[in-house]
């Protein structure tokens, strides 16, 4: 069955090794998968408000560029997200992007938690250093959020690299890249 990707860029910074390495796993997907491409700091998204807990907690629909990435994550199977390390989780962008969740579980007969179940979520991210340990909360951060929303789990992607350019010496992510995506997910729940 074919498989509908979508990447969605973290970095501020275009061509960055996060995403050349999600670039060497997506040359991978197997004829038919599609993959389409978003970089999240060029889609600016309206500043996020916490409504939850007020007496207007129903949030209006999505429009511009949060409707574009609401249709653009609705109609995936399997969301990937590419970020950077920084500061030990994902990127200012990435986590605009996932705060942003919270007001579509909360828009009126948009059901997203419901729709999102059984997609896959998975992750790409460079950092500095070889110790991957560092990398855990974004990990966590990812692992947990396709967890709540009942989606299964991919796992991340992990290289080294820290100039622009230097994931090219990290052999050993791109030959885990050749094979990343045709792991067998599992339930978040259980990951």
């Amino acid at each position: 069955m074919a498989r509908d990707f979508l990447f969605l860029l973290g970095s501020t910074r275009s061509g960055g090794n996060t995403e050349t390495l999600a670039r060497q796993a997506a040359e991978q997907l197997p004829a038919g998968d599609t993959a389409r491409w978003l970089s999240l700091a060029e889609l600016e998204l309206p500043e996020f408000r916490d409504l939850r807990h007020t007496e207007n907690r129903a949030q209006a629909a999505p429009t511009g560029n949060a409707a574009t990435l609401l249709e653009a994550t609705l109609a995936a199977t399997d969301l990937v997200i590419a970020s950077p390390l920084y500061w030990y989780s994902v990127s200012t962008p990435v986590k605009h992007y996932l705060d942003h969740w919270v007001n579509w579980l909360y828009t009126p007969g948009l059901d997203f938690k419901q729709r999102m179940a059984g997609r896959t979520l998975w992750g790409v991210t460079a950092l500095a250093g070889e110790d991957h340990s560092q990398a855990d909360p974004l990990v966590g951060t990812l692992r947990n959020s396709a967890a709540y929303m009942g989606m299964d789990w991919g796992g991340v992607l992990l290289g080294s690299a820290v100039r622009p350019g230097e994931i090219a010496d990290d052999t050993q992510a791109a030959a885990r890249a050749k094979t990343f995506f045709s792991s067998v997910p599992e339930s978040a729940a259980r990951a």
